[in-house]
């Protein structure tokens, strides 16, 4: 369990429904929306970091430096790091829209999972530049899990192993998940349970300012966020 003194935060994770939140006083939450999540979070206490799943910082043109060393980081999970697509790809109408602007402003096509992403990528886009009241940062669940084990992870998520591997790490890392998290649990698959834990670990610790920025310093892109993954 968190200290008693310690800063309220939230690890917040996509899930097909919306949007999932773990709070570090392991309370669970969710919203259709970005917005309508952190709402509901904040009825039970103001937020001071809000750590997202989801990139932050969109290029106009190649790639971040955050996504190739996320890759570096968690081994064999490197699927799992898909490289963020440029604002102008994730803005248009079509998947052959969006893979011609790929290439022609990146030289690589873009997936059909990252384009799909694209309206949350646009939401949390939008919405964390109107969040003045707390501090808003990438994460990437993978990353979080190596640095709390101090090595990549064996098995993935969607395996019984990895979820097991998972939830062990949490546990020694002073996270001991409640078996009911109220809608946020009927909502939301287990994977993502644990990818928004691994979130809000990772804000806690941007909260004691022992985070750890990837790019150590973050590269800005002219939409005026810090593109870095935290860990």
């Amino acid at each position: 369990m968190p200290a008693a003194n310690a800063k309220r935060v939230l690890g917040v994770d996509a899930c097909k429904k919306g949007w999932i939140g773990l709070s570090s006083d392991l309370h669970g939450y969710f919203g259709r929306t970005i917005a309508a999540l952190v709402e509901a979070a904040e009825a039970d206490g103001a937020l001071q970091v809000v750590a997202i799943d989801i990139p932050i910082g969109l290029p106009t043109n190649g790639s971040r430096q955050a996504d190739g060393l996320a890759r570096k980081l968690v081994g064999r999970r490197t699927s799992s790091v898909f490289s963020t697509p440029v604002r102008a790809a994730l803005a248009a109408a079509t998947h052959a829209e969006a893979t011609a602007i790929s290439k022609e402003t990146t030289g690589k096509g873009l997936s059909q999972q990252a384009y799909a992403l694209g309206a949350k990528i646009l939401e949390v886009d939008a919405w964390a530049r109107a969040s003045s009241s707390r501090r808003v940062i990438e994460v990437h669940p993978e990353v979080c899990f190596a640095t709390m084990a101090g090595r990549p992870l064996a098995h993935s998520k969607s395996t019984w192993a990895g979820s097991e591997e998972r939830r062990a790490i949490l546990r020694a890392n002073g996270i001991a998940l409640p078996a009911d998290l109220g809608l946020a649990g009927g909502m939301a698959g287990s994977d993502d349970v644990l990818d928004a834990a691994a979130a809000s670990w990772t804000a806690a610790r941007f909260a004691r300012d022992v985070a750890t920025s990837y790019p150590s310093t973050p590269e800005c892109f002219g939409d005026g966020h810090a593109a870095a993954i935290w860990a």
